[in-house]
């Protein structure tokens, strides 16, 4: 047969659309590669703009403990036009000597303004002139699921980004001090050593937490103190350098109570917190604690643990007459204490 070059008419068996001897992308196909190609597009930018909002604050800090005792090095940023930086209590705490780096190669000496363990914050501060500032956002306002990015430099490499989601939020971690941190944040972005206290940021350049930690060897478990928190805690170790908590005097540990105590003394929940030691002369002993007393209550407010007597022992609670509701053996009795404030 023939072969009609106009219509690419063929007799093979095979359909040639008109118009050419090759076969073109369809539309579909077509319109589906620009759609991708936006997502990602867009996707990058927010990463981009980010960064390039961020990155300017954000330090390495390199740390001297001393002849004895290894230094260390960890991550920062600058959140005040005057030069205070926030990062984590364990890569500040301890410090003889500490330098900050910018991405730009700066270098200024630092000095440790305060930190806080229980919340593995700190605030440093240096004197230097055009200083770069974060925005700080609002943790409150977080979604699951909404961009998260990581700043910081890890294991060396100067001004890393990682990027991902927020995982979780109101994660609860204990902090080195045996302390509950409350209102953590979990991502999936990829944080290693020398991250801690470098920026979590959402996709406007808002710093919405403080890299903490990461859980080894699991994969995409990562942690932030929430920005909220920083906000509060950075106020007080400005202020004062440190922050002030109550002190009762005791060392307690959390017990399940035997379901007739928890009948008897018509609790909704059955933990309590089991005095195991009391310190001379201090707030308990005066009051009158003893060893093997079970805190169950103070105020109207519940003891089920440890954790909400950690709570309940706050800078408001210092010279504060408490209440406590204990279990003596088999007895139920109101025992008072007066907390100090904890050094």
């Amino acid at each position: 047969m023939l072969i009609d070059v106009a219509g690419d008419t063929r007799d093979d068996g095979l359909h040639h659309p008109p118009g050419g001897l090759t076969d073109p992308v369809s539309a579909d196909a077509r319109q589906g590669s620009e759609s991708d190609q936006h997502l990602l597009d867009a996707y990058s930018e927010a990463v981009v703009h980010a960064v390039e909002t961020v990155g300017p604050a954000v330090v390495s800090i390199d740390i001297a403990r001393g002849r004895r005792q290894r230094g260390g090095s960890g991550s920062g940023f600058v959140f005040t036009p005057d030069g205070f930086l926030l990062t984590n209590s364990h890569v500040a705490h301890g410090a003889s000597r500490i330098h900050v780096q910018f991405a730009d190669g700066r270098q200024y000496p630092a000095q440790l303004v305060g930190d806080d363990p229980d919340t593995d914050l700190a605030v440093l501060r240096i004197d230097a002139p055009d200083l770069a500032h974060v925005e700080l956002g609002d943790s409150s306002r977080l979604r699951v699921g909404q961009l998260a990015i990581a700043i910081g430099n890890p294991l060396g490499f100067q001004h890393s980004v990682t990027a991902g989601v927020v995982s979780g939020l109101g994660r609860s971690l204990r902090s080195r001090t045996g302390r509950l941190m409350d209102d953590v944040i979990q991502t999936d972005a990829a944080l290693n050593p020398g991250n801690s206290g470098g920026p979590l940021v959402d996709s406007r350049g808002r710093v919405i937490g403080i890299n903490t930690m990461m859980i080894m060897p699991a994969q995409g478990l990562s942690f932030a103190v929430a920005i909220n928190t920083a906000k509060l805690i950075s106020g007080q170790l400005i202020q004062k350098g440190r922050v002030r908590r109550a002190y009762i005097g005791v060392v307690g540990q959390t017990v399940e109570l035997p379901e007739r105590l928890v009948r008897a003394h018509e609790l909704e929940e059955s933990g309590g917190v089991l005095v195991m030691e009391v310190a001379e002369e201090g707030p308990g002993a005066r009051g009158g604690l003893q060893k093997g007393d079970i805190l169950i209550g103070s105020g109207g407010r519940r003891l089920a643990g440890i954790d909400d007597l950690l709570a309940l022992l706050t800078e408001e609670t210092i010279g504060e007459v408490l209440a406590l509701r204990i279990i003596r053996g088999e007895e139920e009795r109101f025992v008072v204490v007066i907390p100090e404030e904890r050094h």
